[in-house]
């Protein structure tokens, strides 16, 4: 669908597209209740919010229904995204990832990187927020104080690269921010959600020797992931959720530091009164508990499920979040 006015801006839901992978689980369906078939193969990953040149999401609200991201994006582009938005597609993605099985251990590049070496290179910084997880379930992210150079690579050849990483319980609620550059993975048991930019390159350190289903192991990018590894790198990733409840609206900032993006966690037990202010930056919310309503100055709306995101382009200005009075619900709320 092409758009041949220019439609009023409004909260926008998503298409999700589902990627099947061989360690790919089934909590999308029992856990976040998606329309997925009990025998459907394994999916790894529901890209919610993407402009990729192969999958562009499509809106399923309102009168913009079928149109895509991209789309929108070359009609509307600041109005759309925020005013620092200078070209190109958007510049984030929004997925869920639920692992059965460990993913691989691996590392985005840096921009550094991406600048000396060949281009489709794109670096990558995420955020994960640990919607839920199976006891014994761990999340992998930065190197041992211990991890020397030599020890790394020797561990790879050893197989026993996660000896070398920081090892972090899963814990539902706790967030980690991983830079370009962080080697990371996460055990199986995991369904998290990630926001990160724009970016499908990943180099795959380790992927412990195992065969996907055709029967052939997968390729690694040994090379490449080590010169853009970050080696001094030694940051705890882990950011502790709210040990306790809120009787009050409270918001908690997760990433305020990252130049490509932040995210807030709000934790409401009453309507929440928001903006897009001056048009800086498009706002998307995504819910981590259970569902809420988004409401615009001008009477535009959209109900959001647990584990769905929408996007609140940048011209909306002032907009409400609605709860459930007096039962907490909780959002992640992510800006350029």
């Amino acid at each position: 669908m092409s758009i041949t006015g220019k439609t009023k801006l409004y909260p926008l839901l998503f298409e999700p597209a589902y990627k099947q992978v061989f360690w790919g689980g089934s909590k999308l369906r029992t856990v976040l209740h998606r329309d997925l078939p009990e025998d459907s193969p394994a999916i790894g990953e529901a890209w919610e919010i993407c402009d990729r040149p192969n999958i562009s999401s499509e809106v399923v609200n309102g009168p913009l229904a079928g149109v895509t991201l991209r789309e929108l994006v070359e009609r509307y582009g600041s109005e759309l995204v925020g005013k620092t938005y200078t070209g190109g597609p958007f510049p984030l993605m929004v997925k869920l990832l639920d692992a059965a099985q460990p993913i691989s251990i691996q590392v985005h590049a840096t921009e550094e990187f991406c600048a000396r070496h060949a281009s489709g290179c794109e670096p990558k910084a995420e955020m994960w927020f640990v919607l839920d997880t199976e006891p014994g379930s761990m999340i992998y992210s930065g190197l041992r104080s211990t991890a020397t150079r030599q020890i790394v690579l020797s561990t790879i050849r050893e197989l026993e690269l996660e000896t070398q990483l920081q090892q972090f319980e899963a814990v539902k609620g706790d967030a980690y921010f991983i830079p370009a550059g962080r080697v990371h993975s996460m055990s199986g048991g995991n369904l998290i959600l990630e926001v990160s930019q724009n970016s499908d390159t990943t180099f795959r350190l380790m992927d412990w020797n195992r065969v996907d289903e055709t029967g052939e192991k997968r390729e690694l990018h040994t090379h490449d992931a080590v010169v853009t590894m970050d080696f001094v790198d030694r940051t705890v990733s882990r950011i502790c959720g709210a040990s306790n409840t809120t009787s009050h609206n409270r918001k908690y900032p997760l990433v305020n530091r990252c130049p490509h993006f932040h995210c807030d966690e709000l934790m409401l037990v009453a309507t929440w009164r928001d903006s897009t202010g001056n048009g800086q930056s498009c706002h998307i919310l995504t819910a981590v508990n259970r569902a809420f309503d988004v409401i615009t100055g001008d009477g535009a709306q959209a109900r959001v499920q647990f584990g769905e995101s929408v996007l609140i382009p940048a011209c909306c200005g002032e907009y409400r979040i609605v709860v459930e009075a007096g039962v907490e619900t909780d959002l992640i709320r992510t800006t350029l």
